[in-house]
């Protein structure tokens, strides 16, 4: 057993298969919490040895317990003060679930507000394998806005919204974007991205906000949905629209009152397109990388450091060619950050933008010497081994999000199988010794769970089913978790602090409702926690754990579809459950699917209504 002192423990759980994620990925019986960290960690008999008159002891009931996960890509911030507002179709397993879920809520929602699904879906999860139309959204809610967000790469928006939104025949194209008309000119409802998703985000801002009390009410909300899943810990990198510090009020005054269920290390977002070294300029006199504690800290800049470097992955457009004028906006930005000692991180895609931003960092050092910064690049799917060198070098890691197994039919639709199959070359990526944490890019792109996360990473397959990776660029489940613990946490620089049960590091561990070691690859995704600890205090309990959690929150407003429907959907009765013969059904609908949706794929009207061409 290791052990820190001889003190009596706040909590122990005993009786569990505690994967410790050490060096020598050791499996204990028990861990030992005293103040909000692991005290001892070993067998049941000497870890119960620790036991007082004041220890909580919880009996794990011989499941299997992991480190707290830590998504190192997460829009955490925003998404909690949106929660409540959002109608999730992340996990919902047929168009038929989905149509019914909006039509009830169109039906619960008052005016002004919108029914807003605002990404974690993709046709392919759907047992139709295909997309809503414009005319099944107009009739499922004929006089309540709604705003369906798809990807980075459309939105559909029914009469109403476009109503609300005030766009009619004379409204112009903004730039990077299309709102798609009909032969007379007017909108129909489809906004596309192309080539950035510009056009999508202001369209969604223009609906109603929630008041400051369901703010908090809707962060708390979406934290609690995060411990249902086991995660303890999210590095925010900030987002479009979120503005600081302003849009960080809620989260601040939620950390001063204790209220925190999961561990945030926030990014800033620069959000003024030509003015982003003044917004940093700004922020560097306003505050500090490191400033706060263990709940809630600032970790730097990022993931958008200047708006000439958005390399958006819409794969259903071609790669879009970034402006001449980035070497210099990106240089003053990383100029000011290294001579300030700002930790940063910056979106990439494509391995031909990752070159010009190497381009730029390696000139900067040579100027202002790193020398141990932190940095690194999100997504990065097609990097090269040569660029994958040239971070190393620079001292800078790789996170990594599972927006390929939402999108990676339309990767491999325009790029190619064998292109598809390396992208990200997470395998390679570790061989080389490059920091490589896991995340989702939640809530627009792919959906908050990890396991799904989990699963693509181990199984190399979409949500869908596609499969993306061969053997060699796939992850065996223990090196999977590394990189959603102790892997992540690299990325805060909170490494020798959390990710793993040792002595001395945080107490966050969740239960897991089953094996994830064991299961079948397919049952990764069904994964959920059923007790997770934070710090050492249990902030989420389900079935025999349930009474050890902390209350029930009420959900406000009243007509939030948090409180019907929750959020992540593991099980959904409706058309594909209810079939006789759902495989059968799914073997029809995909055969029908495909032909719509190549000719969707091109999003240009070829004489058809324009239903035909919205999946």
């Amino acid at each position: 057993m290791t052990q820190a002192t001889s003190a009596r423990a706040d909590l122990i759980l005993h009786n569990g298969r505690i994967a410790t994620l050490d060096a020598r990925n050791s499996v204990a019986g028990a861990a030992a919490v005293l103040d909000g960290k692991f005290l001892a960690v070993g067998s049941d008999s000497e870890v119960l040895k620790l036991r007082g008159d004041r220890t909580q002891v919880i009996d794990a009931g011989a499941r299997a317990v992991i480190p707290g996960l830590y998504d190192s890509h997460l829009h955490v911030i925003r998404g909690g003060l949106n929660y409540n507002m959002e109608l999730r179709w992340d996990g919902v397993p047929s168009l038929a679930d989905a149509m019914r879920m909006l039509k009830e809520q169109a039906q619960r929602t008052p005016p002004p507000q919108w029914v807003r699904i605002v990404g974690g879906w993709t046709e392919f999860q759907f047992a139709e394998r295909r997309m809503p139309s414009l005319d099944e959204i107009n009739d499922a809610a004929p006089e309540t806005p709604v705003f369906v967000l798809h990807l980075y790469d459309r939105a559909f928006l029914n009469g109403a919204a476009l109503r609300a939104c005030g766009y009619t025949k004379d409204t112009p194209d903004p730039p990077g974007g299309q709102i798609h008309r009909d032969q007379r000119g007017n909108p129909t409802g489809l906004l596309i991205a192309r080539p950035n998703a510009m056009i999508l985000y202001a369209t969604l801002g223009k609906g109603p906000k929630l008041a400051y009390e369901d703010q908090l009410n809707s962060t708390r909300h979406f934290m609690r949905e995060l411990n249902r899943l086991g995660v303890t810990s999210a590095c925010d990198a900030g987002g479009g629209f979120q503005n600081y510090p302003d849009d960080y009020r809620v989260v601040n005054d939620l950390a001063k009152s204790g209220e925190l269920t999961v561990r945030i290390a926030y990014n800033l977002f620069t959000q003024r397109p030509g003015q982003e070294k003044e917004d940093f300029a700004k922020w560097v006199a306003m505050t500090r990388p490191g400033e706060g504690n263990d709940y809630y800290r600032m970790n730097g800049a990022g993931e958008m450091l200047v708006f000439s470097a958005a390399d958006f992955e819409d794969f259903l457009e071609p790669r879009p060619d970034l402006p001449d004028r980035l070497e210099a906006e990106l240089t003053q930005v990383v100029n000011l950050l290294a001579r300030n000692r700002w930790p940063f991180r910056l979106h990439a895609t494509y391995d031909e933008s990752i070159s010009r931003f190497l381009n730029v960092f390696e000139a900067v050092n040579r100027d202002v010497p790193f020398d141990g910064l932190r940095w690194f690049f999100d997504h990065a799917e097609t990097i090269s081994e040569r660029n994958i060198e040239r971070v190393k070098a620079l001292g800078g890691g790789i996170a990594v999000q599972d927006r390929m197994a939402f999108q990676g039919e339309y990767f491999i639709d325009r790029y190619g199988k064998q292109a598809a199959e390396y992208s990200p070359p997470i395998r390679k990526m570790l061989a080389m010794g490059v920091p490589v944490g896991a995340g989702t890019d939640a809530t627009r792109v792919a959906s908050y769970n990890p396991f799904v996360s989990l699963y693509w990473m181990v199984a190399g397959r979409t949500v869908g089913g596609t499969a993306l990776y061969p053997e060699a660029n796939r992850l065996d489940r223990m090196e999977a978790l590394r990189r959603y613990t102790v892997g992540s946490a690299w990325f805060s620089g909170e490494e020798a602090k959390k990710g793993s049960v040792e002595v001395g590091k945080l107490a966050d561990l969740a239960e897991l409702s089953a094996d994830y070691f064991s299961v079948p690859e397919s049952k990764i995704k069904a994964i959920e926690s059923v007790l997770t600890i934070v710090g050492g205090k249990v902030v989420y309990g389900a079935g025999a754990f349930e009474r050890l959690a902390p209350p029930p929150l009420p959900v406000s407003p009243g007509w939030s579809p948090v409180g019907v429907y929750g959020g992540y959907q593991q099980v959904q009765p409706g058309l594909a459950h209810q079939c006789a013969n759902p495989g059968l059904l799914h073997q029809l609908l995909h055969a029908f699917a495909e032909k719509t949706r190549r000719l969707a794929a091109s999003r240009e009207p070829v004489g058809l209504p324009c239903e035909c061409f919205a999946y």
